[in-house]
């Protein structure tokens, strides 16, 4: 499976390892314990079996939106088969219309099945994943909140990616 992400700029990206640091620290789930050099805060936009020269060349266009300003919302929850604790990003019409894009790529050329339906631009919700486990409910302690710091007012997108979930690879995908 390949995924389509996008990363933060650095200030944004010290602030989410921050958090990490919290998390794992008090012994809560957090994505500091992944230990893969390519594990790195990022907002997933979607995900795909592969990446076809069409998909690439509409990503490639897509990242041309690059730099891309957003505004933290606070902090999520989602309990979907896994507990995800997050920081929320403001879906503005800019942000939206870049995901769409992105989407409608990666569904051109997939079977639908095959594409997951947290990422369909109906059910999409932009978020920065500070920690995740099965556990279910594991986020649910309200004194968590305590623990983190306030999440950046604003940041930059700044580089669209994607990562291959089989092999580890990274590829930058740039603007033509």
């Amino acid at each position: 499976m390949r995924t389509v992400e996008l990363l933060l700029d650095e200030e944004a990206d010290l602030a989410v390892r921050e958090a990490w640091r919290r998390l794992a620290e008090a012994g809560l789930p957090s994505q500091a314990r992944l230990r893969s050099p390519t594990n790195c805060p990022h907002l997933t936009l979607a995900s795909c079996p592969e990446l076809t020269a069409p998909i690439r060349w509409e990503l490639a266009e897509a990242a041309a939106a690059l730099p891309m300003p957003v505004r933290f919302t606070g902090v999520v929850r989602f309990e979907r088969p896994t507990s995800v604790l997050a920081w929320g990003l403001e879906l503005d019409p800019a942000l939206a219309g870049l995901h769409r894009r992105v989407w409608e790529a990666v569904a051109s050329d997939s079977r639908p099945r095959t594409l997951n339906p947290f990422h369909h631009p109906g059910n999409w919700s932009p978020h920065i994943t500070l920690g995740r486990t099965q556990r279910a409910g594991a986020f649910a302690d309200r004194r968590i909140l305590e623990l983190l710091p306030s999440p950046p007012l604003s940041a930059r997108l700044t580089t669209l990616r994607s990562y291959d979930t089989q092999t580890g690879a990274l590829e930058v995908l740039e603007p033509r």
